[in-house]
């Protein structure tokens, strides 16, 4: 098959996925947004079959603007659209993109008669719903992108999620028919563990500091204060860590002014390339993630995966029903609401674990353990080619 593949994010599995896709005989073509910050998968080195391509070279997203971001998305699915049309591969697949982009490149796919696959990472829909909660002047947005949401859901030949819970918004919209349920995982290969003490963490004067390691995207709306609040009650309770996030983006100031405000020693860092992941995420003692209450059911932070392939012990700040929270479980580390209400049992865990190194490596390979037995990268690969080969045989709709 020749296969396009657009993953706004620049994922790593995504990536990882085309390069198995390509080593197993089709022609992949692998498409990601250069224009969206973010930390990024090994998007470099063409292969036989396989070619790496972008969008958005020569834009500047204004997350923080949303009208022109509104137009900037636009423009990028318009740019996306001629890409496809340049392309015009047997089928595609499509992952990630804000809702302008997703109906731009479905209007083009369905021009051209060709097939194509929603990856389904986030219901967009209801988180715009839960802004509009809080602004009304986003409550028409919200009405408005729920519609185009909807609309190319109907208009994909199949549809892959990432966890159960996702059926129900496909049942109000009419597509559960055609959906699947892969979960997400991480490259077991290119993630691995590292030692406490390496170059990375020496270059950023983290050996010999105890250190509480956050590392991905980080919104607002995930209340990034919550992050130097746990390292204030470490601290109260005599247990004193250095904060390091590694994040571009809007939650910087927030979090610079928050531990200024507090006391908390922070290191801010952006995204590192890729290649230094490993040893990034094996610079923490512990590593957090958080996830606001109301994206439960609807997004799974794919860094809790790269945290798992990392070996290292993990406090996940986020809704008990999530799917990484029960990964996070299996493994052995602690899970709790995402509120400054459960900060006091969130950090008396954490310090357990940051005063016993013997039970933190015992969680560590916990970590690594679960991720070997569910990231297996054979049978999901397996299984996308299956729909993608059925779907290139379906006329588009």
């Amino acid at each position: 098959m020749r296969i396009l593949v657009h993953d706004y994010s620049g994922h790593p599995f995504q990536a990882q996925l085309s390069r198995e896709l390509a080593r197993r005989g089709h022609d992949v073509v692998h498409s990601t947004c250069t224009a969206y910050v973010s930390g990024k998968g090994n998007l470099a080195g063409n292969a036989p079959r396989l070619r790496f391509v972008t969008i958005g070279d020569s834009t500047a997203l204004r997350k923080e603007h949303y009208f022109q971001r509104l137009c900037q998305e636009t423009l990028l699915g318009l740019e996306l659209a001629r890409q496809v049309r340049r392309e015009k591969p047997d089928v595609a697949m499509l992952s990630n993109l804000p809702i302008p982009m997703l109906v731009a490149a479905a209007a083009m796919l369905k021009r051209l008669g060709i097939p194509w696959v929603l990856w389904h990472q986030d219901v967009t829909a209801v988180a715009l719903k839960t802004f509009a909660g809080v602004a009304k002047s986003m409550g028409v947005a919200a009405s408005v992108f729920g519609a185009g949401e909807k609309w190319a859901a109907r208009k994909a030949t199949a549809i892959v999620v990432i966890a159960q819970s996702f059926l129900r918004i496909h049942q109000q919209w009419g597509t559960d028919a055609k959906v699947t349920v892969i979960p997400n995982w991480a490259p077991l290969d290119e993630i691995v563990p590292r030692t406490r003490e390496n170059d990375w963490s020496a270059e950023q004067g983290l050996n010999g500091v105890r250190t509480v390691l956050y590392s991905g995207t980080l919104g607002l709306k995930h209340n990034p204060v919550l992050l130097v609040q746990l390292a204030e009650r470490l601290g109260e309770r005599g247990t004193p860590v250095r904060l390091v996030v590694v994040n571009d983006g809007p939650a910087v100031p927030v979090l610079r002014r928050a531990a200024a405000a507090r006391g908390v020693d922070l290191t801010l860092l952006p995204f590192q390339p890729y290649a230094r992941l490993p040893e990034v995420l094996g610079s923490g003692d512990l590593l957090v993630v958080v996830l606001a209450a109301d994206a439960g059911q609807f997004s799974v932070p794919s860094k809790t995966l790269s945290y798992l392939c990392a070996g290292r012990p993990v406090l996940g700040l986020m809704p008990g029903d999530n799917l990484a929270a029960h990964l996070l479980r299996q493994a052995g580390s602690a899970v709790f609401p995402p509120a400054e209400s459960a900060l006091d049992e969130a950090s008396a865990w954490a310090q357990e674990i940051l005063s016993d190194p013997a039970r933190a490596e015992s969680l560590g390979k916990e970590s690594r353990a679960l991720a070997e037995r569910e990231f297996a990268l054979e049978d999901c690969a397996s299984r996308f080619e299956d729909i993608l080969r059925t779907v290139s045989r379906t006329p588009a709709r």
